[in-house]
């Protein structure tokens, strides 16, 4: 069954667990692989050797798997995952991944840490990127609690100085409500303070009401 694009799988909850916890590991270590393929500075004959080995592991990995993406996913108990999310995702070694508080409904925040593969601007995070991570924390925040769906309606984003690679801040709080419009602020930053502040308009599809 499918709802809006939420797929019901009853998968039981133990076994999400055991599958996060095998392929939670696999997705870091090729979240290494990225940082170092872009560092590293190895002889080519040793990056040819590594790119034998990688496609070697691909061929193993392609044996089986889904005819698309993996999509959000959620069973009779509550239990909900979103495995290939480009933000949070689990097995997304893209996603950095963002590890989001829900102080309450309404107002969050989260930390991340972004190295090499999210830059833009030399030392600096890529604009696009903290566009990415705002909107993410901006939509769950919108969601108020996971007690509704929101989609991005508009996103507008206000750059104060560049945001420099490393451990960053974000923070999001539900300005106001009309209907099934939610509007929310949020900003990212590091210890001197928001480098980017956002404010965005999140839509309630009616198919949720």
């Amino acid at each position: 069954m499918s709802i809006g694009g939420f797929i019901h799988d009853e998968i039981p909850s133990e076994e999400v667990d055991r599958i996060e916890a095998a392929y939670g590991p696999l997705a870091e270590a090729v979240r290494e692989l990225v940082d170092a393929t872009i560092r590293t500075t190895v002889p080519p004959e040793e990056a040819d050797l590594a790119l034998a080995e990688i496609e070697a592991v691909v061929k193993r990995l392609r044996a089986q798997q889904l005819p698309g993406p993996a999509g959000v996913r959620f069973n009779s108990e509550g239990r909900a995952w979103n495995w290939g999310n480009a933000v949070v995702g689990l097995r997304n070694a893209i996603a950095p991944p963002l590890d989001i508080v829900h102080v309450e409904s309404g107002l969050a925040h989260a930390s991340v840490t972004l190295g090499a593969a999210y830059e833009g601007p030399p030392g600096l995070v890529h604009g696009g990127v903290t566009a990415l991570l705002l909107d993410h924390l901006m939509g769950e925040t919108a969601a108020a609690s996971f007690t509704r769906i929101t989609f991005t309606g508009t996103l507008t984003m206000v750059y104060r100085r560049g945001t420099p690679l490393g451990p960053l801040r974000l923070d999001a709080r539900i300005d106001r409500e009309e209907g099934r419009k939610v509007w929310v602020v949020a900003s990212i930053g590091d210890e001197e303070g928001p480098t980017v502040e956002a404010e965005g308009v999140f839509i309630i599809p009616r198919w949720a009401t």
